[in-house]
């Protein structure tokens, strides 16, 4: 986090236990009051978005106007009068960041922004915004402010540190072997080396300003920051907390609550919502970035899971304040899990819990009720706030979710999952959907930009919005105008150019509306046709079987045996992104990356570097690589992203939609393929002067009548093809080139 934005006064001569700060002045993220902030902004000579935005783009070296960034801002100004939301389609190369953040500062009140990335959150913050302060302070007579808020366990917890030796045998020494890869009870010197990093964070919390994780070089484990670090439900508030008043966590809510605008991410803003909305601080804005991500972000916030090391941990963090057989009686609900699930079979529960399962949770419910009855409420005088506090949050939420489970409720799926790595099993429940949660505590007193490179479907922005919880228009055929964009792009005949040019695609407004809201698709100023080819193997045989098909290892090499390597391989399994590597390997003399040998940014840094390289990887893969240049100029898909049949969530949201008379197919899994895909094509094209081949060998692309053409309307308009001979020439003049 910049820490530009912030003012710490520190009293060294007044410390609290431990050693630590007893006495910080609150940090700051503005030069004065903020209701001096306020009268400022709302001054009549206030400069607007327009304005703000020709001073952002004239500070970025070489930037120049672009007509979907203004139309973007515009558009952004428009909603935030009228009260109406805005779903945004903005490209690759838009600029869509200053977009959105030169009319937030035409807003009253904080603004929120939220990310799916750590790498968006990062380059708001270290990059765009203060470049933006710059370059309109001369016009607002002022340094507009900005912070990051996280969730509290990003940061450090004194009264956790303060406690942290002890915590050590009971929490960390002796976890269950399912606990870490590998399994075994940890010896003597893995704990010495967490000692060792437990004083490290002891030695950092004397310097930091922050306490943000993020800002410790070089970093901990999981397992040490957990013992130095606080989830929200354990914690006992700041009233009660003996380092209250120099707590990080609500440092950070206290600079936000001073700034101008404010970036969070996905999963807290789900926490928000769900808790009553007490976390953000108001505002009359918010821009969802990445917001293809949202819903998936509140499905796992809502999702809750059942683990025999999660009930054991949490007996012995108890223990002391239970009777012996109270805390026996939450041994022997753990031991009932751990029986039900080695019985129970990997995947959903159609058929409600299995009898074992049914009776572990019953079990478990009775239990921790009974020990929550027994260390009943935390009062001023008790001798340790914040270990009661910490058991009383550990065994509510193990009650909350055994009753969850036991309920078995319509709208509520559950399953049973295990970690192949670990052998870890869980009993998982999540909900079938969260459009209505969205619909409720979404779009409640503020107005909501939802912006991404891949939010209308087929061309649409419907699909999107009836997930993100807005009343949307039932699907129609496509305009005469898409129809004609569409054919436009396909040219299954002639030679392919080689890819360059110049050119924009065109902003489209109005595509759908709906309610309260409207769309836009505001283009990209990268001619995709000149740019890039998008081509279909369509002679391929119709993928059946896991892994990688003979027929389809022989088309990989040939296409990155004529491009000389540059290519990122995107492959639907670990399997395939495998027999690839050693393909590739075996039969040229190419170097070839693949994921999981190495750290990922290590790979991708090399890959950037070695122009002949090639990459191959999985799902993580496929969104948040950007590697402009000669370095990637072919992107290889091994099949179409179609959710696996064993993706509990994705096969109960099918199954509920073929229920009511609908096609689950076509309403679950063609939108998340969709987007999957169109992420995975869009690391092909990153900047103006790239060029390069998109290679889809699953013939269902071209072939599928029902769902290619809806894939192929998804994706940015490249010059297409399905000729073999057309490709190899264009992939020979580029390595040429």
């Amino acid at each position: 986090m910049l820490k530009a934005a912030q003012h710490h006064s520190i009293d060294t001569a007044d410390v609290g236990p431990g050693g630590y700060r007893a006495t910080v002045t609150p940090p700051r993220t503005s030069p004065g009051p903020a209701s001096t902030r306020t009268r400022a902004r709302r001054s009549g000579d206030r400069p607007g978005g327009a304005e703000l935005l020709a001073a952002a783009v004239g500070a970025v070296p070489g930037g120049s106007a672009r007509p979907g960034q203004q139309q973007m801002a515009a558009a952004i100004e428009e909603c935030v009068a009228s009260g109406e939301h805005l779903l945004v389609q903005a490209g690759t190369g838009t600029g869509k960041s200053l977009a959105y953040l030169a009319p937030a500062l035409t807003v009253d009140g904080p603004v929120v922004i939220s990310t799916a990335t750590l790498a968006l959150q990062s380059q708001l913050v270290e990059h765009d915004l203060p470049r933006l302060a710059d370059a309109v302070e001369p016009l607002l007579k002022r340094r507009p402010t900005y912070a990051v808020l996280k969730g509290r366990h990003h940061y450090l917890c004194l009264a956790r540190l303060e406690n942290s030796t002890e915590d050590e045998p009971a929490d960390t020494l002796f976890d269950a072997p399912a606990e870490r890869p590998g399994g075994g009870t940890r010896w003597l010197g893995e704990a010495g080396r967490l000692g060792k990093q437990i004083q490290r964070l002891r030695d950092w919390a004397l310097e930091t300003d922050t306490g943000d994780r993020d800002e410790l070089d070089p970093g901990v484990d999981d397992q040490a920051w957990r013992l130095v670090s606080m989830p929200a439900r354990e914690c006992v508030g700041a009233g009660r907390c003996p380092y209250g008043a120099e707590c990080f966590a609500e440092a950070s809510r206290a600079r936000a609550r001073e700034a101008d605008v404010v970036v969070t991410n996905h999963s807290l803003l789900a926490v928000d919502m769900l808790a009553g909305r007490h976390i953000v601080p108001p505002h009359r804005l918010l821009v969802v970035d990445e917001a293809h991500e949202l819903a998936d972000r509140v499905s796992s916030a809502a999702q809750a899971e059942l683990t025999p090391e999660l009930i054991d941990r949490s007996a012995r963090r108890a223990r002391p304040l239970l009777r012996p057989e109270t805390a026996e009686a939450l041994t022997e609900a753990g031991d009932a899990l751990a029986v039900g699930l080695a019985e129970a079979p990997v995947g959903r529960l159609t058929g409600g819990l299995p009898g074992p399962l049914q009776q572990a949770c019953t079990l478990l419910d009775a239990a921790t009720r009974a020990a929550l009855d027994a260390i009943g409420e935390i009062k001023a005088d008790d001798p340790d706030p914040v270990r009661k506090q910490q058991a009383k949050a550990a065994l509510d939420e193990l009650s909350t979710t055994a009753q969850r489970l036991l309920e078995e409720a319509e709208h509520d799926v559950a399953w049973v999952e295990r970690n192949d790595n670990t052998g870890r099993r869980a009993l998982v429940v999540a909900p079938l959907s969260v459009a209505g949660t969205l619909a409720t505590h979404l779009y409640d007193e503020r107005t909501v930009v939802a912006t991404s490179a891949t939010l209308a479907l087929g061309g649409r922005f419907d699909t999107v919005a009836r997930a993100l919880g807005l009343e949307a228009p039932t699907p129609s055929p496509p305009s005469p105008a898409a129809e004609a964009l569409a054919a436009a792009t396909v040219r299954p005949g002639g030679t392919a150019p080689t890819p360059g040019g110049s050119g924009a695609q065109a902003p489209r407004q109005g595509v759908d509306s709906g309610p309260g809201w409207r769309s836009l698709d505001v283009g990209s100023p990268f001619d995709y046709p000149r740019q890039g080819i998008l081509y279909v193997a369509a002679h391929l045989p119709r993928p059946s079987v896991s892994g990688l098909p003979d027929a389809a290892g022989e088309e990989l090499l040939e296409l990155v045996t004529a491009l000389g390597g540059r290519t990122l391989g995107l492959f639907s399994s670990r399997r395939a992104a495998t027999q690839a590597a050693e393909l590739v390997r075996a039969r040229t003399d190419l170097p070839v990356l693949l994921q999981g040998e190495e750290a990922l940014p290590l790979l991708v840094r090399r890959f950037r570097q070695e122009q002949a390289s090639c990459l191959f990887g999985v799902m993580s893969l496929w969104q948040g690589v950007d590697v402009p240049g000669d370095s990637c100029q072919l992107v290889v898909i091994d099949r179409l992203p179609f959710p696996r049949p064993d993706e509990p969530l994705a096969a109960a949201r099918a199954a509920a939609v073929d229920a009511q008379g609908g096609s689950g197919f076509a309403a679950v899994s063609v939108p998340i393929a969709a987007v999957r895909l169109a992420q995975g094509v869009g690391r092909l094209i990153r900047a103006s002067g790239d060029r390069g081949v998109v290679a889809v060998l699953d013939s269902r692309l071209e072939t599928a009548r029902g769902y290619g053409p809806f894939l192929r309307r998804s994706l940015p308009p490249f010059w297409y093809t399905t000729r073999r001979e057309v490709v190899r020439g264009a992939l020979a003049r580029l390595a040429d080139s």
